[in-house]
């Protein structure tokens, strides 16, 4: 069953493009991002598709509240390690962020994680054991 909340489509366009930035693309892009039951669905340009659980897209958050941020000595900052509630691998949208990212929105607030297409593509193709 599709949610109508989380369904996202892109519609690539090309260099030609006045409005868009091509130098910012991805060298492979989603042309339709949709949530199916617990994991979100990405089908590529290439034809290609991805399933990711939505626990292991949370889990792989980018922001620097869950990865932390490194700075010019190398130290990494990062927020204290918290337990997620169920709440939390619950996707209530997905918004797109230019044309080279999408940023989810989970049911426990947290919106700060900026998912690029090439992010996205590695976390697919990442082992999953959870």
């Amino acid at each position: 069953r599709y949610s109508t909340a989380s369904v996202f489509r892109f519609f690539c366009s090309g260099p030609d493009d006045p409005g868009s930035n091509f130098l910012h693309r991805s060298s492979m892009r989603p042309v339709d991002i949709q949530q199916i039951g617990n994991e979100l669905a990405i089908k590529w340009d290439d034809g290609g598709e991805n399933f990711i659980p939505l626990e292991k897209l949370r889990r792989s958050c980018p922001c620097a509240g869950c990865k932390g941020e490194v700075d010019i000595m190398g130290n990494v900052y990062r927020n204290p390690e918290k337990a997620l509630t169920p709440k939390a691998f619950e996707l209530v949208r997905i918004v797109g962020v230019g044309g080279y990212a999408v940023q989810p929105v989970w049911a426990d607030g947290h919106s700060t994680g900026i998912y690029s297409f090439d992010y996205l593509k590695r976390v697919a193709g990442e082992n999953w054991g959870g």
